[in-house]
């Protein structure tokens, strides 16, 4: 097919598959984000067009589907439609449900949009195989029918399961499971299931609202969840249903864009896999740009799963747009909680199990968890802009595998931060850090001190007990495939207590990076005449932090002299430090989303 044919086949085909369900005015939606977003949608369409969807076989339509719809979309109607109907390669495991595979959760996202919305070009025979199907599947809860035998994931899982259905319940799997089993029995009338789910879906949409998702702001993830909630959103008959879809989708947007910035995903998160630390590396970021933009490149390796998102009328606050753009005042300081990830459990919502806090400078985004780095979240993650790649990073962990910088961490990590300051210790012997930085990055030394210049943005380690060794080549050299613009700095505890102190400046505070320089190494001071009782305190050009090293406790922390009452000052999901609502503000327990930014406000309480 000729480029400018295929080009006009996209164009001809979103006008009619989308033209008449757009709302500009629900969210004060401009004409404009609607151009970008359609132009970047036919981008999409156009770099998957003729991409091999794969296979059937097991929960393989995690991306197969998603192809075969998106090379609908690009005009290869025949030969999607003839995929996405065809017999299933594990056929034999679905006679219970006519040969209809209705088991994993990523299957079950594909097959929903797959009947609901591009079921109209499927034979009849097969849409109607698949609505009997949907109808025995529901006439009982799913979960609570069984197989003789588990069926297994992978290898080893601990997740297999005997149901009917995926019962596995992170986040995204869980919220895939309750969508389509609700909207399957919503589509044949089976009423009691229905309801059971409906009153599952709410509970699990206000619990967003009240202390936040236990999943958090998963780089890997929250694609998956926004994904979910609009086939929620544009299938749901029941007009609360809907709503309560709008509010998750609402929800899950505004805090994707609280870390999207220019096309990359920055700060701590949870489920960090050390993958998505460059712009447009990220998986969440596929579906965040389709609506935020405002990167100087175009994502070239878009996800497949952005097929739900073109092919839906829900669009997100343009207050959210904004703050994904970063449209308000700078400086500005964020104190956010996050919650237990099983917060479903007696208990698990009685307090948050993380302390974010988030800065926000004209040309960087620094984060840090007062617990710093652990498991399967990330602590320390700094964007700095860049012209050309959009933005550049700065992340630091414990951990011996510096390969896995996101995550990676060998326990005990404090951290303290204020605005642009940051102190972290921790108290393993010979502990080993990590810095994982770009490879343009200009790096010096003077004074004991290490200087480090992004292409706007500045940086001042100052080594607490720690022996900087320079670049890890061997490291550098393993991540050369996914970060090959980036490398690998390491340093080693020479203590039983060990870190380092961070300040970092820009032109907006210092001018130029020689004055940057000059003044740090006058005007800042590390204090470590009280290490032996775990205090260390770093006063800045322009305030100061203190730290009290409590190990696997919250550190004891006081910012520009002031002590940090974890309790009454950092519970709270979303705060400004002024306790303004701009750019955003959710309490904890207190279920009002307030957001504010580039002129637009929004709020939300469902």
């Amino acid at each position: 097919m000729k480029p400018l044919f295929r080009n006009a086949i996209i164009i001809s085909t979103l006008c009619l598959l989308l033209g008449s369900t757009q709302s500009l005015s629900e969210a004060q939606w401009t004409t404009a984000m609607e151009t970008e977003f359609q132009q970047r949608s036919k981008e999409v369409i156009t770099k998957l067009a003729g991409s091999n969807y794969g296979t059937t076989s097991f929960e393989s339509e995690k991306k197969s589907y998603p192809k075969a719809m998106i090379d609908f979309l690009a005009g290869n109607k025949q030969k999607a439609i003839a995929f996405l109907q065809s017999e299933d390669a594990d056929v034999q495991s679905h006679s219970h449900t006519l040969g209809i595979d209705f088991y994993s959760s990523f299957t079950l996202k594909g097959q929903v949009r797959k009947y609901f919305y591009f079921g109209k070009y499927l034979d009849p025979a097969y849409r109607q195989r698949m609505k009997r199907a949907m109808k025995i599947f529901t006439e009982f809860d799913p979960l609570d029918k069984y197989f003789p035998t588990p069926r297994k994931f992978w290898a080893n899982s601990i997740d297999n399961c005997n149901s009917w259905v995926d019962c596995r319940n992170t986040d995204n799997l869980k919220a895939m499971r309750e969508v389509a089993v609700y909207l399957f029995a919503e589509e044949t009338g089976n009423k009691e299931t229905r309801e059971l789910y409906k009153k599952r879906i709410i509970k699990n949409v206000r619990t967003l609202y009240q202390i936040g998702q236990g999943e958090w702001d998963s780089e890997n993830y929250l694609g998956h969840a926004v994904n979910t909630y609009v086939n929620l959103y544009d299938f749901a008959k029941d007009k609360e249903v809907k709503s309560i879809a709008k509010a998750a989708l609402d929800w899950y947007f505004t805090s994707g864009a609280v870390k999207y910035w220019r096309g990359a995903f920055g700060g701590p998160s949870k489920r960090d896999y050390s993958q998505g630390n460059c712009t447009w590396c990220s998986l969440a970021t596929h579906e965040l740009g389709l609506y935020f933009g405002d990167s100087p490149i175009p994502d070239s390796n878009p996800s497949p799963d952005s097929v739900h998102l073109i092919t839906s009328s829900y669009r997100p606050p343009a207050a959210v747009v904004a703050l994904a753009r970063k449209q308000f005042s700078k400086p500005l300081e964020l104190l956010n909680s996050k919650p237990t990830y099983e917060n479903w459990k007696p208990g698990g919502d009685s307090k948050p199990q993380f302390h974010e806090t988030l800065y926000f400078g004209h040309t960087f985004q620094l984060g840090t968890l007062a617990q710093g780095s652990g498991g399967d979240w990330n602590g320390f993650k700094m964007m700095a802009f860049n012209k050309q790649r959009g933005v550049d990073y700065f992340i630091a962990a414990t951990g011996n595998d510096a390969t896995q910088i996101s995550s990676s961490s060998i326990g005990g990590d404090n951290v303290a931060q204020y605005r642009n300051l940051v102190i972290w210790l921790n108290d393993k012997p010979k502990a080993p850090f990590q810095f994982f930085l770009p490879k343009s990055v200009k790096i010096e030394t003077s004074n004991g001190i290490t200087f480090i210049q992004y292409e706007k943005t500045w940086l001042a380690l100052t080594p607490i007990n720690l022996t900087v060794e320079g670049i890890n080549s061997a490291a550098t050299e393993k991540i050369k495939q996914r970060y090959p613009n980036d490398q690998i700095l390491t340093a080693t505890g020479t203590n039983s207590t060990s870190g380092f102190a961070l300040e970092v400046g820009e032109q907006e505070t210092h001018k130029s990076w020689e004055q940057f320089k000059q003044s740090v190494m006058s005007k800042s001071r590390l204090n470590l005449n009280q290490i032996s009782n775990g205090i260390v305190e770093y006063q800045g050009v322009t305030g100061k932090i203190k730290l009290q090293y409590q190990g696997e406790n919250l550190p004891k922390v006081w910012r520009n002299g002031q002590f940090h009452d974890w309790r009454l000052n950092h519970y709270s999901v979303y705060q400004n430090v002024s306790r303004s609502n701009t750019p955003i503000n959710l309490g904890w327990k207190e279920g009002k989303l307030i957001v504010e930014a580039g002129g637009y406000k929004f709020q939300n309480q469902p």
